[in-house]
C-alpha cells in the first residue's frame, strides 16, 4: 500500500490532516472481518446470505477491499495503511465464501444501503462486484438499482470487472451511465500467482456505446487486510483485480468529502474528470486517466 498511496498522491492529504473522518462507506462484498486496522470503525453490518448479525467474512475479499479503502495499518506499523484511514465502514454481505452470489442478493443489498444511508452516515457505496451480461431484464434491474442509489445522493463506485482486454468487456453494473466505473491502471503488469490473466481490466465502450471506464487506479499485487479466520495465516494478503482498484477511488473520494462535505455525487464525478492524470492510454482503457488524491483535493 505504500507504493499505491504514493502513486495516487494520498500522502499529500495525510500531511494536511485529511483522512476521511466522518465519511461512511458501504462495501457490498463478501462481508467484513474484525481486524486491528479497522479500530472499531465498523458501524454496521448486514448479511443477506445467512442472516448473521456479527461481522464476518468467510472469503476475505471484502476485508481486503475495506483495508485498501480505509485500513489504518495498525498491524503493520502503517506500512499497509489504506487510503482513508479514518472513514467508517458498513459491511453488506451479498457474496459467499467463494466470492459468488446472485443478482437478487445484490439488489437487496443495494436497496438496504439506500434505505439506511442516513442512519449510518453513508456517502459512498463501493461495489467491487461485477457480473457477466445475462438476460437483458436482469441486467437492467441491476443497472436501475445502482442508478436508484445514485439518484438518492450516494457516490456509487463500481469495478469495471476482469474480463478485458477485449472491447465491450465492462461487467454489469459498471456499464451504468451514472455510476463511477473503475479500471486497473496497471493491469498489463505481470500478476504473479493471482490466477488473473494480464491486461485483465474491463474495456469499453459498453453495448450502449457509453465511454467506460471512467477512471483508473492501481489494482495489481495489492497488499491489504486478510480476514482473521481459521486457515488464513497473517493479517495481510496480496490480491489483484479491478476489485482492488475500486476502493482506492472510493478512499480518495472519502478524503474529498471529508474536506468538502457539501459536494454532490455529480460534483464529485466532475472533479474526478477534471483532475485525473492522463496515462497516455486509449480512452476505453484508462477512462479520464488515473486518480490522484492531491489533485482531486486541490492541494
Amino acid at each position: 500500500m505504500n507504493r499505491v498511496r504514493t502513486a495516487v498522491g494520498a500522502d499529500m492529504a495525510y500531511r494536511r490532516g485529511i483522512r476521511g473522518r466522518g465519511i461512511g462507506v458501504a462495501v457490498l462484498d463478501t462481508g467484513i472481518s474484525f481486524h486491528p486496522d479497522f479500530n472499531r470503525r465498523i458501524v454496521g453490518f448486514r448479511d443477506f446470505l445467512a442472516g448473521r448479525r456479527e461481522c464476518y467474512d468467510d472469503c476475505s475479499h471484502g476485508t481486503h477491499v475495506c483495508g485498501i479503502l480505509g485500513g489504518n495499518g495498525a498491524a503493520s506499523l502503517g506500512k499497509y495503511r489504506g487510503i482513508a484511514p479514518e472513514c467508517h465502514f458498513v459491511g453488506v454481505k451479498v457474496l459467499d465464501r467463494r466470492g459468488n452470489g446472485n443478482k437478487e442478493e445484490v439488489l437487496r443489498g443495494i436497496d438496504w444501503v439506500i434505505q439506511n444511508r442516513h442512519a449510518y452516515g453513508i456517502r459512498i457505496l463501493n461495489i467491487s462486484v461485477g457480473t457477466v451480461r445475462e438476460s437483458a431484464s436482469m441486467d437492467m434491474q441491476l443497472i436501475n438499482m445502482v442508478e436508484r442509489a445514485w439518484d438518492a445522493g450516494l457516490v456509487v463506485v463500481v469495478a469495471a470487472g476482469n474480463m478485458g482486454p477485449e472491447p465491450m468487456s465492462i461487467t454489469v453494473p459498471g456499464n451504468s451511465r451514472k455510476v463511477i466505473t473503475v479500471g486497473a491502471s496497471d493491469d498489463c503488469a505481470h500478476v504473479r500467482g493471482s490466477g488473473i490473466k494480464p491486461c485483465y481490466s474491463g474495456r469499453g465502450p459498453t453495448g450502449e456505446c457509453i465511454c467506460k471506464p471512467d477512471i483508473t487506479a492501481p489494482g495489481s499485487m495489492i497488499t491489504s487486510c486478510n480476514a482473521v479466520m481459521r486457515g488464513n495465516p497473517g493479517y495481510y494478503a496480496v490480491k489483484s483485480g479491478t476489485s482492488m482498484a475500486t476502493p482506492i477511488v472510493s478512499g480518495c473520494i472519502a478524503l474529498l468529502l471529508s474536506r468538502e462535505p457539501q459536494l454532490t455525487n455529480v460534483q464529485v464525478k466532475m472533479r474526478l474528470r477534471e483532475t485525473a492524470v492522463d496515462l497516455g492510454l486509449p480512452r476505453y482503457q484508462q477512462g479520464w486517466g488515473q486518480i490522484h488524491a492531491g489533485k482531486l483535493l486541490r492541494i
